[in-house]
């Protein structure tokens, strides 16, 4: 089956529409037709499962589980047929049946399995993963909502369920044969056999894990790994004796609270009931996921005291952290060893990838509420707490660095400290990143155990990023690279710096970046109603929307810009389109309020006779995989400008560079390891680096006298503080960039500090951007530089140096 041509592959959806649907190619719908596609591609990966599989159990080869509380895997179809090798096939067997292949495509939904960078990076390694043919499961929740559909009415996020799985649940193969029990609450009952402690949980409210398998095709190779989703169910889906009794609500009770587990991501936190159902969560996934993983090995091996040489299981942040616990619940209390063989196991299972400095993402659960919701994980806690506290104490004797380190402490359990405790590895996801772990954030635990402590830059899949959403420059690049060489040896771009100086290539490049820019202007009028000015720079900022990351910063560059032109409107000014696009979280105000400005500046400023043609400001409504996959061809410049030190990593950086995007951006995350590849020559800097952040803290920052110097940066924050035309005033951020608000410092994320430089910088690139032929030059060494950046390279230093697997070297 595997070797289509256009009639057999023509044929292989017909049968699929046959049997499954019950109609004709004649009678079927566009919806019929993409899931009868997915169903054709995903029978050829189930068969290759089998036989990696096979080949995993006979090469007893060590397994790589990658535990993350999301994977952003966007639209599948095209993915999948692209690393199969059967898009132009698949796209004729289209044509023939009558269909507008690119309809199809845009059928599928965006998986609602994620938020932000976190969750496209774990997609980004699955795919490495798999074409690198390392055997390698991923393992999430099966959300029936994901996080959320963005909808904005009168300038402000409205947030809507995003019901992904009517479309998307296509590519989901349910295991029900496979399912897992996971226990809540109930009391423990202790007692001794065969000088063994035994520690029984009775009186637990049950909820079954029944597995979703999504197969992951990898490109070049019949390898095929999976990513297993769990879906939440009460094993007791109504009580008949209730609803007999007509209490109908109360007898769907249970099969409620067990089904809400896996209804969305993220659930507001900020009251009990939000905490209770985020740690659900968390010990659901992780739980169903250890006793899958540990079934399995038994089944294989026949004994657990060898788990650690066949398995390792990666963290992704702390969310799956309890997996540390229930591994030695599992090890302890099901297979009978000591304290000290499951610890030893448990140490050599378990890595952890921090993402993020920020205190917010370092998760604290109430004691109170492990305790109660999970006795026996509770108990094992509280002594990996007391062994590390001692070893802490036995390493430091400084009571304050005891504290530091505790994984319980003043009635909270601190889940990264428990990953110090508990994982052979800790990485960073940037140098800059793994510096500041190793100085800062965790300073204290590197300087007992450094040789836990490694580096691994993030990578994207290469191949979607570039390959399959820029066909334009993926012709242009096998052009001058002598083939395909690029997609398994990313290095390979390396050669397109040869062409610097080829007016003939520099040229192609424009063109090409033009029809881009023109493809995304009748996708964003499609859409969303909007005319962009494809005759302008193209100035974009993605990503999620947090004050760190500092959208707003890029608001009041665009509030002097205007300003400027109403004072003199006859200036010269290169015509300039900003683009955004960000969910914020639903709790999180301020950058919900981020969000309202930049809608209403953009509403003024849109409006505005002085701007037409010259000023364009577009918040792009509901950012996801899809729509980065449409605007990063497109994009010209890439605004990568947290406050230096507050970004880990960034992979947005990276999918811009690779289409030939210019990065204005600060020395922070993975551009800090762009500039070493780019130079100062080829992107635009500005802003204080990491350590003058941290100088500036320690002498008394003051935002308020940067604001009463600088009369643009004042008219500008005035400007905040009076509103715009559709009679919104910002005076609540005012506020908080002079004064600070809620407990917050004044303007915490140096705003004010870094505007000049920021102008400054946005300003050289204005000017570079007037010269056509060096702007081509820059971008075509962007691209040629970004080899470096694939995922291929990230996974293939995560199996030499924390997992120790093989892997298909050819392919880095």
């Amino acid at each position: 089956m595997e070797n289509f041509t256009r009639e057999s592959m023509r044929k292989a959806i017909s049968d699929k529409l046959r049997l499954n649907f019950g109609c004709t190619v004649e009678e079927a719908t566009e919806a019929n037709v993409m899931k009868a596609c997915a169903m054709v591609l995903r029978e050829v990966m189930a068969d290759r499962a089998i036989d990696t599989r096979k080949a995993t159990r006979r090469e007893r080869k060590r397994k790589v589980h990658y535990m993350s509380l999301e994977f952003l895997m966007g639209r599948s179809l095209m993915k999948n047929a692209y690393n199969l090798g059967v898009v132009e096939i698949l796209r004729g067997a289209l044509e023939d049946m009558g269909f507008d292949p690119n309809d199809i495509f845009e059928m599928e939904p965006d998986a609602g399995l994620g938020n932000g960078g976190l969750g496209r990076l774990a997609a980004c390694y699955l795919d490495s993963l798999t074409t690198l043919e390392i055997p390698a499961a991923g393992y999430s929740i099966c959300y029936e909502l994901g996080i959320f559909r963005q909808k904005i009415v009168d300038g402000q996020q409205v947030e809507l369920p995003d019901d992904w799985k009517g479309m998307g649940d296509a590519w989901l193969v349910p295991k029900p044969e496979e399912m897992e029990e996971v226990h809540f609450g109930g009391t423990l009952r202790e007692f001794w056999d065969d000088n063994h402690l035994h520690v029984v949980n009775e009186g637990y409210t049950r909820v079954l894990a029944v597995p979703c398998d999504m197969e992951i095709a990898g490109y070049g190779t019949k390898h095929t790994n999976f990513l297993r989703l769990w879906d939440a169910k009460s094993p007791k889906p109504i009580d008949m004796s209730l609803f007999q009794k007509g209490d109908y609500l109360q007898a769907s009770e249970e099969a409620a609270m067990a089904e809400v587990i896996a209804k969305v991501l993220y659930p507001e936190d900020n009251h009990y009931e939000g905490k209770s159902l985020r740690l659900k969560q968390q010990y659901f996934f992780v739980s169903a996921t250890v006793q899958s993983i540990v079934r399995k090995h038994i089944q294989a091996y026949g004994t657990l005291t060898n788990f650690h040489e066949k398995n390792v299981i990666q963290i992704n942040d702390t969310h799956p952290a309890l997996v540390i616990p229930e591994l030695m619940r599992i090890l302890i209390d099901d297979a009978g060893l000591s304290w000290d063989v499951a610890w030893d196991i448990t140490t050599k299972s378990v890595a952890y990838t921090n993402h993020t400095v920020l205190a917010e993402a370092l998760e604290r659960w109430p004691q109170n509420l492990v305790e109660s919701l999970l006795p026996r994980i509770w108990q094992i806690l509280v002594e990996i707490s007391n062994r590390w506290q001692r070893k802490v104490e036995d390493y430091y004797h400084d009571p304050k660095k005891t504290e530091e380190m505790a994984i319980i402490w003043g009635g909270e359990v601190r889940m990264a400290n428990l990953c110090l405790a508990g994982c052979m590895a800790i990485n960073g996801v940037s140098a800059l990143h793994s510096q500041i772990l190793k100085d800062d954030l965790f300073h204290s635990a590197y300087g007992m155990e450094p040789e836990k402590f490694k580096n691994v830059t993030n990578g994207i899949d290469h191949r979607r990023w570039l390959s399959e959403i820029n066909p334009g420059l993926d012709g242009l690049i096998r052009d001058l690279t002598g083939g395909d060489a690029y997609l398994l040896q990313p290095m390979t771009l390396e050669k397109l710096d040869a062409y610097a100086e080829d007016s003939g290539v520099l040229e192609c490049m424009g063109k090409i970046k033009k029809a881009n820019k023109e493809s995304f202007a009748k996708y964003a009028r499609r859409e969303q109603g909007v005319v962009l000015n494809t005759e302008a720079i193209f100035d974009v900022q993605v990503k999620r929307l947090h004050e760190y990351k500092r959208q707003l910063l890029n608001a009041m560059h665009i509030i002097y810009l205007y300003q400027q032109l109403r004072d003199n409107p006859n200036m010269d000014f290169y015509p300039h389109t900003f683009l955004f696009g960000a969910k914020a979280a639903p709790g999180y105000a301020v950058a919900k309020r981020i969000i309202q400005l930049i809608n209403s500046l953009a509403d003024q400023v849109n409006k505005d006779p002085v701007c037409k043609d010259r000023l364009q400001v577009v918040f792009l409504e509901n950012y996801r995989v899809s729509l980065a996959e449409q605007l990063m061809p497109a994009s010209e410049v890439s605004q990568q400008i947290s406050l230096a030190g507050k970004e880990a990593r960034g992979t947005g950086n990276m999918k811009f560079m690779m289409n030939g995007a210019l990065t204005v951006g600060t020395l922070d995350g993975a551009n800090v390891e762009m500039h070493q590849v780019l130079g100062d020559e080829n992107m635009f800097l500005f802003g204080h680096k990491t350590e003058e952040v941290a100088e500036l803290r320690r002498s008394g920052y003051n935002p308020y006298r940067l604001y009463s110097r600088d009369p643009a940066l004042r008219a500008v924050l005035d400007q905040m503080n009076a509103g715009f035309a559709d009679g919104n005033r910002y005076e609540d951020l005012h506020e908080r960039l002079l004064m600070g608000q809620g407990g917050s410092s004044p303007d915490e994320y140096m705003l004010l500090a870094d505007f000049a430089s920021y102008c400054e910088a946005e300003r050289r690139m204005m000017e570079t951007y007037l010269d056509q032929r060096r702007w081509n030059q820059m971008s075509l060494h962007n691209i040629a530089r970004s080899g470096v950046f694939a995922a291929d390279r990230a996974i293939a230093e995560y199996a030499d140096n924390i997992w120790h697997v093989p892997y298909k070297k050819q392919s880095v």
